[in-house]
């Protein structure tokens, strides 16, 4: 098997079909097609055979695609890479992983050449500028034949985010994230030739690569791409282009939202959110002003992403991440490993073929979080209901203990985000001498708001707890925000006024 073959098959029997979008350029399967087989041909001129590893480090643009797609026909191994990472990063992430080739856009080349030098690298650079980078390929012998891999072979190395330590590669297989697509595709999306899907998640990450790349060539629909959100940008796609299927991170919905002039997109029939909680009133509010129904789901980069979701056609809870995809187990389980009844509150483990091959290089941090049984340990807290239904609660580095009670940062965030004026809201534990942690609250308001932080405060405090509300609020112009649209919660520093 290859994963590649998700693409080129389709791309053999719809040639004249429009694989992407990037506003009016567009490109066919077709065309598609050939230039990943003379991307293949340059990379064995290279010397890249199977189980070598090649950086992308592009944003969302056709060549990606073409890049992705080349590399998989060798036989080689996907690494892709943030084209806003800093020479650093880079350096860390191409000794790493030991790649051959990265091929970078112009604006990240100039980090990556420094993340060479200071590595002293042989790794070698291919700067992917759109016209030079067409008119080396038309010299590129084309390799039309497609690599066998088995099943267990890593076909992508991805990166996490390495929010405690340096990052660590989890290694997906072309049996992950194949049979991730194919679930993805009978259990939730169920796209068309017809579709048009929104491609405004990074495609360097698991759910823009899985949900949005491989789903849609799969399927030989048209991926609109947008090589950086933004939401008026993105507004004026979806409705420009009539796209019909729209997957975002919760920041994008609720951007969406605080557009001043919002779009009609009548085309809409299928929203997802994936990659952090969705707050309840946020899909409320986008149902009502879109009228397209919001399916919540739940994955990491280590589970290809897709592990549970919400179906459309009323077989959904909101506030909950959904059940199990087909082929996948989830269970909630105490720090010992053992299931919890349901409705108790412990970390949530999944086993499946969706389940990464391990860290690279890395095998104690594998066995760390990959048990004998294969049951993958999420660091997520969550509960299961009577029905199989799932619930994040939250991170489980995330949850504050105030006093010696639990505080679950998103069941307060779900009551801010309620409050009319609130258009993004961070909730985060701040050291206290007396309760070990005290709950604090980051908040961005909509346009025009007059709502203060003791206002804010006390309209919580009405709503919890007296020890879950937060004691200080503050107020920010805008939450930082991770490459693929999560808010970052380490990046968040309460300031001295925000004491009540």
């Amino acid at each position: 098997m290859n994963l590649a073959r998700l693409f080129t098959d389709t791309a053999a029997s719809r040639p004249e079909q429009v694989a992407v979008r990037l506003g009016e350029h567009h490109v066919t399967y077709g065309s598609l097609a050939e230039a990943s087989e003379r991307v293949a041909g340059l990379l064995v001129a290279h010397g890249v055979g199977p189980g070598d590893r090649v950086a992308i480090m592009l944003p969302n643009v056709p060549e990606f695609a073409s890049l992705y797609y080349g590399v998989l026909r060798t036989g080689a191994v996907v690494v892709p890479m943030n084209p806003l990472l800093k020479a650093r990063e880079v350096r860390y992430l191409l000794s790493d992983s030991g790649a051959r080739l990265v091929f970078a856009w112009p604006t990240a080349a100039e980090e990556v050449a420094g993340g060479l030098e200071r590595a002293g690298d042989t790794t070698t650079m291919i700067v992917v500028e759109r016209d030079s980078f067409a008119e080396l390929l038309a010299t590129q012998e084309r390799v039309d034949d497609v690599v066998d891999r088995e099943a267990g072979d890593t076909a992508v190395i991805l990166y996490t985010s390495g929010t405690t330590g340096q990052p660590k590669g989890a290694e997906l297989t072309h049996g992950n994230l194949t049979s991730n697509v194919e679930v993805t595709q009978s259990d939730l999306l169920r796209l068309t030739p017809q579709d048009v899907v929104f491609g405004g998640l990074p495609l360097f990450h698991s759910f823009g690569q899985t949900c949005t790349l491989n789903a849609t060539m799969a399927a030989g629909a048209t991926l609109l791409l947008l090589a950086r959100f933004d939401p008026g940008a993105a507004a004026g796609l979806l409705a420009t282009y009539g796209a019909t299927v729209f997957a975002g991170v919760p920041t994008m919905y609720s951007a969406l939202l605080a557009l001043p002039a919002r779009p009609q997109l009548p085309a809409l029939r299928a929203c997802v959110s994936g990659g952090a909680a969705l707050p309840v009133e946020v899909l409320h509010r986008f149902e009502e002003t879109f009228g397209c129904e919001v399916l919540e789901g739940y994955g990491l980069s280590e589970t290809s992403p897709v592990a549970s979701f919400n179906r459309s056609g009323g077989d959904r809870r909101l506030g909950s991440i959904g059940y199990a995809v087909s082929g996948v187990e989830l269970r909630v389980v105490d720090e010992s490993g053992r299931s919890l009844p349901v409705g108790e509150v412990g970390e949530i483990a999944i086993r499946g073929h969706n389940v990464m091959k391990g860290y690279w290089g890395k095998p104690r941090e594998t066995a760390a979080a990959l048990d004998a049984d294969g049951w993958f340990r999420t660091g997520d807290m969550g509960r299961v209901d009577t029905d199989g239904f799932y619930y994040v609660v939250d991170r489980k580095k995330d949850v504050i203990i105030r006093g010696g009670f639990n505080v679950y940062p998103r069941e307060v965030e779900e009551v801010l985000y309620e409050h009319p004026d609130v258009a993004a809201a961070a909730v985060i534990g701040i050291p206290h001498q007396e309760y070990g942690e005290e709950v604090a609250a980051a908040v961005a308001l909509t346009p025009g708001a007059r709502v203060t932080e003791a206002e804010l405060r006390d309209f919580v405090r009405d709503q919890v707890a007296a020890y879950k509300y937060p004691r200080h609020v503050w107020f920010v112009d805008a939450l930082p925000l991770g490459p693929t649209g999560k808010i970052l919660k380490r990046e968040i520093v309460a300031p001295v006024s925000s004491e009540p």
